[in-house]
Order: C-alpha cells, then sequence, then structure tokens
C-alpha cells in the first residue's frame, strides 16, 4: 500500500479508521484541531504530503475550517489528489467542496458511513456515497478497508442524502421508543418486565433493542452523541425546507431532542428516554431490564 492517505479529523471514528487504514498497511499523516493528536502542523501541510485525504469531522463548520480557512486542506491540495469526506454534513456543503476540489484539479466524494466504533473495528460500516463515479472506483478500496456495504449513490451530495434519511429513522425510532416507554412506565408495567417483553417484539428495530440496557441501568455509554443526533436532525429539517418536503414527526422529534440538549448531557443520544421518563414525572431508578448488554449495531 504506496498511496499516501492523509486524515483529518481524530475524534472517535476518526482515530479508529486511521489507525484500522494504517493496519491494512497503507502510510497514514493525520491532523486534528487538538495539536496533541496531530502529526501536521495544519490540514494544509496534511494535503501537500497526501495523495487521498479522507476527513471524518463534527459539521458543516468543521469542515469549512479545516478545508477553506487559513491553512486549510484547499492550500495545499495537489492536481490529482482525491478527498474522501466521511462526514455527515449537509448535501450543500459536499457540493461546495466538489467544486472547490474540482477547480483546484483534484476530485472529491461525499462518503457518510453508518455506523459507531465497533463497525470501524470490525470493517462493517456501511458507506453511502456521492460524486463522480470513477473516483469513486479510484477510491472503492479504501472505502471497502472500512466498509462491508458500500452503495454508490449518484452526484455530489447523494451521499451524505442517503445519510440523512437513515438518521431520520434512526433519530424518530429512539424518540418512538421513548414514548412507548414511558407509557408503559406511567400506567404502571413494571420497569424491568417491560423492557423484557419490548426486547422479544417484532416491531422493535435492531437499534432500538441495543438500547435497552442502557435504560435498564439507567447508564448511556456514548456510542452516538446526543449533539450529534441533535446536529443531524437539525440538517434533515433544513434540507426538508430547502426541497418542500413536509417532515412533521421529525420536526416534533428533533424539538424533543433540542430540551434534552438544554439540560446540559451529552450521552448517548438514547439518553432522550431517560429526559422523557423526567417529563413524565417518573422516578429515578436502576436495574432490573433482563436486558444483560447492549448489541452494537450500524448508525
Amino acid at each position: 500500500m504506496t498511496t499516501k492517505l492523509g486524515f483529518i479529523g481524530m475524534g472517535h471514528m476518526g482515530s479508529h479508521m486511521a489507525a484500522r487504514l494504517r493496519g491494512a498497511g497503507y502510510p497514514v499523516t493525520v491532523y486534528d484541531r487538538s495539536k496533541e493528536k496531530s502529526q501536521a502542523e495544519s490540514p494544509r501541510e496534511l494535503a501537500a504530503h497526501s495523495e487521498v485525504i479522507l476527513m471524518s469531522v463534527t459539521d458543516n463548520a468543521a469542515v469549512e475550517q479545516v478545508m477553506f480557512g487559513p491553512g486549510g486542506a484547499l492550500e495545499g491540495l495537489q492536481k490529482g489528489s482525491r478527498i474522501i469526506d466521511l462526514s455527515t454534513v449537509s448535501p450543500g456543503s459536499s457540493r461546495r467542496l466538489y467544486n472547490a476540489a474540482r477547480e483546484k484539479g483534484a476530485a472529491m466524494i461525499d462518503a457518510a458511513v453508518s455506523g459507531s466504533v465497533p463497525q470501524v473495528d470490525q470493517g462493517s460500516l456501511v458507506i453511502f456515497v456521492g460524486g463522480d463515479q470513477q473516483t469513486y472506483e479510484q477510491c472503492r478500496p479504501i472505502l471497502e478497508i472500512l466498509g462491508q456495504h458500500i452503495f454508490y449513490m449518484g452526484p455530489s451530495g447523494m451521499g451524505t442524502t442517503m445519510k440523512l434519511v437513515v438518521n431520520t429513522l434512526l433519530g424518530l425510532g429512539m424518540q418512538a421508543l421513548a414514548e412507548a416507554i414511558v407509557l408503559g412506565q406511567k400506567a404502571g408495567l413494571e420497569k424491568g418486565l417491560l423492557l423484557e417483553v419490548l426486547e422479544q417484539t417484532a416491531v422493535m428495530s435492531p437499534s432500538q433493542k441495543s438500547k435497552l440496557a442502557n435504560v435498564g441501568s439507567d447508564q448511556y455509554p456514548t456510542l452516538f452523541a446526543l449533539s450529534l443526533m441533535h446536529k443531524d436532525l437539525g440538517l434533515v429539517i433544513r434540507q426538508a425546507a430547502e426541497i418542500s418536503a413536509s417532515m412533521p414527526a421529525t420536526a416534533a422529534a428533533e424539538q424533543m431532542y433540542t430540551a434534552a440538549m438544554a439540560k446540559g448531557t451529552d450521552e448517548d443520544f438514547s439518553v432522550v428516554i431517560r429526559f422523557m421518563q423526567q417529563l413524565a414525572g417518573l422516578p429515578h431508578t436502576t436495574g432490573g431490564s433482563g436486558v444483560t448488554s447492549a448489541r452494537f449495531v450500524k448508525y
């Protein structure tokens, strides 16, 4: 593996992705806005010494800073190099970067991922790709190290569009689970038995089932932070407004995540269940769920 990779963003996902690519034999230089995590002095320096630049950052603003800002990667981008953006951002942000890369004689694909750290480590992410198909084919060997199922969705921005579709279901599903649990508890069902029965029903999605242990123990270890789900639902709502797609349930869920964020917590996004329990005046209890461990599922 002689292709020189640069990786921007050493958060939970990015750091594990970079480690997996190194494990596959690629030379990888990393940059993070936290200097202690960086090898390169700036995104510009990283881009100047990389043939393929991968990026996994928090939001549109982070993309603007590390790509378009002073010392950003676009300043050092080499002609013929490629950018793979693995972040969950707006389709408009993806298209803006795609066009900027083209102006520099480079190529860019949006390759939004569905999954969490366990799926990165297993190489079993689901990846949605937008951009030129030729660039996608050139980048596919790298993506196959990270993902088990890779889908080419169409032109620039279609990968991030698909990710917003997926996270609409994820966010709404957790809000629905929260309301169902609160209904049962408030009506007098014993919490442990309620969760045990829910786990056996066909109406529960794998992602919902994976969070029942959190509810049982009232512990919400972060696999996908509440702040990130809140950000993603905001992206969904703004995208829906741009294309005149009515999404009333999503808007309501986004407001509940906003209210949960206002409580100052940033645990796993399933903590919205605890928030709904608090709103209902349910007593703070732990244990007795009958559910012993969370399943790691794809986000």
